[in-house]
């Protein structure tokens, strides 16, 4: 079982690829909260594959069946417990990765963690699978975010050299949610087509390719965080990482900062017409000292490529101990960034579900 420990709000994700069942455990949710059962199996559909040919032809339906902790469309305050049943699992594709693990995949990791006992059917509790529980927890805590108004969006910013438009500096919620409706989380759909068409080239080159996701939360108030260790940046980092393929995260201008002069890269203070105080820029991405200032929370987050390819590549047998060839059969995504997008926003969500928890807004 693998745990997203906040606060308040703490979420376990538990099951293997191809078990009977993937799940999620949220304890700290507060009662009375209505949920939207449809709107959630929405934001679930987000995140499915085998819906076309930009991803893996494995084709769960990806319903959660609510246990506990949910009555009469409302929180009860007890632990919400969720399931996803597996049904489209193919075991048999994955017999030779006991003994040789696949290059950069969790298979030999696990196999010396574990002694050779852990589930390896699938990639096991290492699958991108197991985003799907994620999704759950991570809608649900976006539609209690959004009664509070406080919304988040991604999209899908690169694949491989093929790039969309940024967000803008103050993004609405209309645009979050006019990506959402998309078969394609892209801004611009010109942009979208490029991608296609690099992930199209490398499947038919029996290979994969990463990308890039951009996400942005708005209407989070300023003050939240703290300093050093369990700043915002600390909090989303540590979830966002929990999602499998996972290889780096900025927030604001990020690395790029690096390349600024301070003349450049200071986000200056003005008062807005409310009477607020807001900056003129956001190269900070919203956080300063590990602390909100109002503006909207930006960060990138860098997928790999999907290491399950048909390309031959060299391993080892673990039980010999000599080098081998390995061509992978089975399905895969050429490229999971795709369905990654509403993964990083439920992540997202839940660190500043909690937050808001703890700080009392909720």
């Amino acid at each position: 079982m693998s745990s997203i420990f906040g606060k308040k709000l703490k979420i376990s994700v538990f099951g293997e690829s191809h078990a009977n069942a993937i799940g999620v455990n949220i304890d700290g949710l507060p009662a009375g909260i209505e949920i939207n059962e449809e709107e959630l199996l929405e934001f679930m559909q987000r995140r499915r594959g085998g819906q076309n040919k930009f991803s893996t032809k494995r084709a769960e339906k990806d319903i959660p069946e609510i246990l506990s902790g949910f009555k009469n469309g409302k929180t009860t305050a007890a632990p919400l417990c969720a399931i996803i049943r597996n049904e489209d699992t193919r075991s048999s594709d994955y017999s030779l990765f006991s003994d040789i693990p696949r290059p950069s995949h969790a298979d030999y990791t696990a196999f010396i963690k574990w002694n050779g006992k852990s589930d390896f059917c699938g990639g096991g509790h290492f699958s991108g699978r197991l985003t799907a529980p994620i999704c759950i927890a991570g809608g649900i805590a976006k539609q209690i975010l959004a009664k509070n108004n406080i919304f988040i969006g991604a999209h899908l910013k690169s694949v491989g050299k093929a790039e969309d438009k940024e967000f803008p500096m103050l993004p609405e919620n209309e645009l979050f949610v006019e990506i959402a409706k998309k078969d394609f989380p892209v801004i611009c759909d010109e942009a979208g087509k490029k991608m296609k068409e690099e992930i199209l080239k490398v499947r038919q080159d029996g290979d994969s390719i990463g990308g890039i996701i951009e996400c942005v939360a708005i209407g989070v108030p300023a003050g939240i965080g703290d300093p050093m260790f369990d700043g915002v940046e600390n909090r989303i980092a540590q979830a966002v990482f929990g999602i499998p393929a996972v290889k780096g995260i900025e927030f604001g201008e990020g690395f790029l900062i690096s390349q600024m002069r301070g003349s450049q890269a200071n986000d200056e203070f003005y008062i807005d017409e409310n009477g607020e105080i807001k900056t003129k820029t956001n190269h900070s991405g919203g956080i300063q000292g590990g602390i909100t200032n109002s503006m909207p929370i930006k960060f990138n987050v860098a997928i790999k490529p999907t290491p399950s390819i048909a390309k031959v590549q060299e391993s080892v047998s673990i039980s010999e101990k000599r080098a081998k060839t390995l061509e992978i059969k089975g399905r895969h995504d050429p490229c999971i960034a795709q369905r990654a997008v509403p993964v990083v926003e439920a992540a997202a969500a839940c660190v500043l579900l909690d937050y808001m928890i703890e700080y009392g807004s909720i």
